[in-house]
């Protein structure tokens, strides 16, 4: 595998709050063969994203990208993760590190939500 895909996920208290990240974690997985797909959280649960991007770097992936699985662009996306992703490229010279905006910001994605919130009329 050349390539890796980190799905970004905040992360809370509760074990159970991860299970739709999982899940999206492993239908991503599904449909990219040649890519190393894995979940990574910003705090309260691990791993955490410098871990799982060192761990794909030691398995010789060196093309990594970022998924931000936030519904906006807040604090978090803003100060935290650019400063993350500044000690990934330093931790590791050579690493291709691309860190793409919220999830939640996606066109396509704002038209799902919408069509699930309609849908909920019945």
């Amino acid at each position: 595998m050349a390539r890796g895909l980190i799905l970004f996920a905040h992360g809370a208290r509760a074990a159970s709050w991860a299970a739709p990240f999982e899940r999206l974690r492993e239908q991503a997985a599904a449909r990219l063969q040649d890519t190393e797909v894995a979940l990574a959280f910003l705090e309260l649960m691990t791993p955490g994203l410098p871990e799982v991007a060192a761990g794909m770097v030691a398995r010789g992936i060196n093309d990594i990208t970022v998924v931000p699985v936030f519904l906006g662009q807040g604090g978090h996306l803003l100060r935290d993760l650019p400063a993350l992703a500044d000690q990934l490229r330093a931790a590791h010279p050579g690493l291709q590190l691309n860190v793409v905006g919220a999830i939640g910001e996606d066109d396509g994605v704002q038209r799902a939500m919408a069509d699930y919130c309609v849908a909920a009329l019945g």
